[in-house]
């Protein structure tokens, strides 16, 4: 793996700026996957990696750096919990960890580093000083992936009976008969307009 400094360089410029969030994102990948024993997320383990992320703010874009999981590899997965966790899954062993921040930390910070008056850049400073076990709780867990989760799956497209658009990866609902898209089947996130 990269070091600390190295990762912080390019969540930085992925993420278009450095902050609290970049640090603890970045901390927080490099200990669950120093955890699983990952030691190449970019190189020859790149393809045994899925991570869930909790949050859409900084931390995941960070999260996405340091491990090479991304969205349209199918190895990054959202979950929108707002908070500030991942789990991390060899699916080679099917072990996983979920790593989260505490809390605590932020108190911490102010301890650490009270001469500090920006909270931004309190917490960037301290972030990178504190121990793994005061930031992080972590947590061996299972996360059950069907095959249509994996990174590279090639599986069944149906089409919507009510809007005609296609769906992939067994996201269809299956009501009285029909295939229908999730939001035809009322699940949308949006209304359509006149």
């Amino acid at each position: 793996m990269k070091s600390l400094d190295e990762y912080l360089r390019d969540a930085e410029q992925a993420h278009g700026h450095i902050c609290a969030g970049q640090v603890l994102g970045v901390r927080l990948a490099m200990f669950g996957l120093q955890k699983l024993g990952v030691d190449d997320p970019q190189g020859k383990d790149r393809k045994r990696l899925v991570t869930f992320v909790e949050i859409d703010r900084c931390a995941t874009d960070a999260v996405a750096v340091v491990t090479g999981c991304r969205l349209g590899k199918r190895a990054l997965k959202f979950r929108d919990w707002g908070k500030v966790a991942a789990t991390f899954v060899d699916v080679n062993t099917g072990k996983a960890i979920r790593i989260a921040a505490k809390e605590s930390s932020k108190a911490l910070a102010r301890e650490m580093h009270p001469e500090v008056a920006d909270k931004n850049q309190q917490q960037m400073r301290a972030y990178r000083e504190i121990s793994n076990h005061d930031l992080f709780t972590a947590q061996w867990v299972k996360v059950d992936l069907p095959p249509e989760e994996f990174p590279g799956y090639k599986g069944e497209r149906v089409v919507c009976s009510e809007c005609g658009e296609g769906i992939n990866f067994r996201k269809e609902v299956r009501r009285d008969g029909r295939v229908l898209c999730r939001g035809c089947a009322g699940e949308s996130y949006y209304q359509t307009g006149d």
